[in-house]
Formats: structure tokens, C-alpha cells, sequence
């Protein structure tokens, strides 16, 4: 399996010829809701080079060519081989997000445009088997092949289908829709057929893909916090025009808020997964779906302070900022002000999971703390403190999460709503 070598491409300058004009070319440096924060312990073009080295190593490391299809590219998430099985290589979740930083690295990166695209013919070759606009959630590799995972890789996984979506309403802005692929147009048939798939369309919830039933007694009415990715729904919403998108926001606030008032009023976490219980959301029981930490606050979960808290850095929506108020809080407090001490997971009450720490959880907390200026000594100490690691310390996870969180972080988060100067 060859890292990726865009330059190897036989017609790649015939293909950079054929490139849109980028639009919205990295830094963007957009203007978020006032009162929001930035690092002030560096400059904006400290934070700026930072992310640019990061995404040079992040390239390198984790992005592939198909070998029989080098017009296709994934993100190869199964470096360390801790996702089983062992020959995985893809997930809809990795796709997703490969998308996101090829569309925002644009103008830095010359070849962002041709990367987004080859990761797009990728999502298009492996569509669900039940909603033919998402993606099927795993792939593998077998002899030489990519090929769905056997076991199921072949529905799709609500986190991967959102941000896919999303980055095809970033490209439409970026680069236009008027080139090989109609990114507007294939955007749009993925915001309606993740309604049809991802969204239990009676309860308003967002599921846990388009395999659930929406009424099957366990999964029908479950959810994951970590899928709270409430801007893009507002970008969904505005671009479908469909109020459905209206009622699926105020539906997700309302469980945050039922979640975090129930069971995490001292420390705002959230859980891995939530399911509907006796009229009501609770933490989901041990190995729900996938370990015996389903009810914590792990890795799923790590990914909420940077989803939900970019809503309220964007748009100013305050439903959700008493639980994020409380995070900080608690954070801060329970680490002494240092990053070093947060832990790769929590019981909802606080107490860690283990005894180590993984920047998969520290860097989110950085984007969480960008909502008040009370918070301006600890996000200058995250920003150093996460900045400083070694991409060749952490894995797939960490380093992208950590890239994504970073462009909130430096100000060059934009959306179709929220365009940069």
C-alpha cells in the first residue's frame, strides 16, 4: 500500500489547469460570534504555519491511492492496527473529514481541489446498500483490493454521511459547482437521503445509521452525542429548505440539555450513546454497541466539545451553552489548569477511565473553551500544550481531530453560512 504521490500523476498538470478558482483560499481568518476567544499566547500566523505543518505530515501520513483505481483516494485510518479487523483501511468517518481539510487547506495546498475530488469518487464507490447517496461505514484491503468490510461495513454510519455532506456545501463555495463533479447537486441528494437514513423522521433524532429501524426497540430512538454536529444541520437546513432540518436542531439541543441535566450537571459530560428509556434519554447501558464504555464519556464522545461548541463560536446559539459553560469548569478544575492531567475518558460524574492521556481529548477541549474569555489562561495552555506533540506520537484519531480543531481553534473555520470575509 503507497502513500499518496499526487506528482506521480501522469496528467496532474492538466488536471491543476482544469481547477476552479479557490474562493476562499487558507488562511481564511472568519469572523465568529463576539466574545469568542482565540489563542493570545501566539501570533495568528504562528497558528496559521502550525496547521500547515500539521496537514503537510497528515498528508503524508494518511493519505492513499487506491492501487487499481488512482483516481480514488481514502484516508487510511488503521495505521496502528487497533480497528478490527486487521486489514481495515477505511472508514466513511476518516473519508468524511479528509474531505473537511482538503476543502479548508485549499489555496494553501495547490492540489486540495484534485485530493477532495479523488476522496469524493472514493465515498462514491462504496455507497450504503440501503441509502444510495451515504456511504457504507468500513473498507479493507484483500488481496490488493479495496473491497466493503464483509461484516457489515456496507450500511452507513451517521458521523461520515454529515460530514461528507458538509464538505460538498464547502466545496460548491470554494470551488463552484460548474467542474467534473456538481459538488452543490451531490450535497444536496446526501442532506435528503440522510433524513431518509440517519434521521428517525417521527422522534426528530439523529440515529446511528441508516441501518436502524426506526422502530426497533433497542437502536430506533438511540443516538450519539459525538454526531452532534449542529452547524451542519444549519447549513442542511438552509440549503434543502426543508423545515424537517428545523425540527432535527431543536431535537438535539433538547437531548444535550436532558443529558447533561439528568446526569453530568457538575461536569457537562456527555456519553458515548444515548438510548431512550422509559420516555426519556439516559446514557446508553455497558457495550451498547461497541464496549463496555458506551455510557461514558470516551472516544466517541471526545469529539463534543468541538461539535457542539462550533455551533455557539459561529451563530451565538446559546441552548447549549450552560452544559459547555460547565465543561470548562469542570475541566479546568479538575486538571489544575494543566492539559497534561485530562484523561482519554471519564464516568459522567468525572472520574477518569484510565490514567493516561490522548490529544483525541485534549485538543476538543480547546474549542469548547473558545466561548468566554474567562477561559483566555487555559486555552493559551491547551494551544501550547497540544501544538508541542509529534504527529509520529499519535495515530490517525488524534492527529486529525486534533488538525480540525485547530482550524476552529486559529480562526479559519468557515461555512456556507458563515463565509470568511
Amino acid at each position: 500500500m503507497n502513500k499518496i504521490a499526487y506528482f506521480l500523476f501522469p496528467l496532474l498538470i492538466v488536471f491543476l489547469s482544469l481547477q476552479a478558482t479557490t474562493n476562499y483560499p487558507f488562511p481564511t481568518h472568519n469572523t465568529y460570534y463576539a466574545g469568542v476567544i482565540k489563542p493570545s499566547n501566539v501570533t495568528q500566523t504562528q497558528m496559521d504555519q502550525k496547521i500547515q505543518t500539521l496537514y503537510n505530515e497528515w498528508k503524508q501520513e494518511y493519505l492513499r491511492t487506491v492501487p487499481d483505481a488512482p483516481d480514488q483516494a481514502y484516508v487510511f485510518y488503521n495505521e496502528d492496527q487497533t480497528s478490527e479487523p486487521e486489514n481495515a483501511v477505511s472508514v466513511s468517518e476518516g473519508q468524511g473529514y479528509g474531505m473537511l481539510l482538503a476543502v479548508y487547506m485549499a489555496g494553501y495546498d495547490a492540489e486540495a481541489q484534485l485530493i477532495f475530488d479523488n476522496l469524493f469518487r472514493f465515498y462514491e464507490a462504496f455507497p450504503s446498500v440501503f441509502t444510495p447517496a451515504l456511504m457504507g461505514w468500513q473498507q479493507v484491503e484483500e488481496d490488493g483490493k479495496i473491497v466493503y468490510n464483509p461484516e457489515g461495513g456496507d450500511d452507513s454510519a451517521t458521523d461520515g454521511d454529515l460530514d461528507i455532506a458538509f464538505a460538498l456545501l464547502l466545496a460548491d463555495k470554494q470551488w463552484g459547482s460548474n467542474g467534473f463533479i456538481n459538488y452543490l447537486e451531490h450535497a444536496n441528494a446526501m442532506i435528503s437521503d440522510i433524513l431518509e437514513g440517519d434521521v428517525n423522521m417521527e422522534e426528530f433524532t439523529l440515529k446511528l445509521g441508516d441501518w436502524v429501524y426506526d422502530g426497533d426497540a433497542k437502536f430506533g430512538k438511540a443516538t450519539r452525542p459525538s454526531d452532534f454536529a449542529l452547524n451542519h444541520l444549519k447549513n442542511f437546513s438552509a440549503s434543502l429548505g426543508n423545515p424537517a432540518w428545523q425540527s432535527v436542531i431543536n431535537k438535539t439541543y433538547s437531548i444535550i440539555n436532558e443529558l447533561f441535566d439528568n446526569f453530568s450537571p457538575n461536569t457537562g459530560l456527555l456519553p458515548d450513546f444515548s438510548e431512550f428509556k422509559n420516555n426519556a434519554y439516559v446514557p446508553a447501558d455497558v457495550k451498547f454497541l461497541e464496549r463496555i464504555e458506551d455510557g461514558y464519556y470516551s472516544w466517541n464522545a471526545c469529539r463534543t466539545p468541538w461539535r457542539i461548541a462550533t455551533d455557539y463560536i459561529l451563530t451565538g446559539d446559546t441552548r447549549a451553552l450552560t452544559q459547555l459553560t460547565a465543561l470548562n469548569s469542570w475541566i479546568r478544575s479538575n486538571t489544575n489548569q494543566s492539559p497534561y492531567n485530562i484523561k482519554a475518558g471519564y464516568k459522567l460524574d468525572g472520574t477518569p477511565l484510565v490514567s493516561y492521556d490522548d490529544l483525541a481529548f485534549t485538543t476538543p477541549f480547546a474549542v469548547s473553551a473558545m466561548i468566554n474569555a474567562s477561559n483566555q489562561n487555559w486555552l493559551n495552555a491547551l494551544w501550547s500544550y497540544t501544538s508541542a506533540q509529534p504527529t509520529s506520537d499519535g495515530n490517525y484519531f488524534a492527529n486529525t481531530l486534533r488538525l480540525l480543531c485547530f482550524l476552529v481553534v486559529s480562526g479559519n473555520w468557515w461555512t456556507p453560512l458563515n463565509l470568511p470575509p
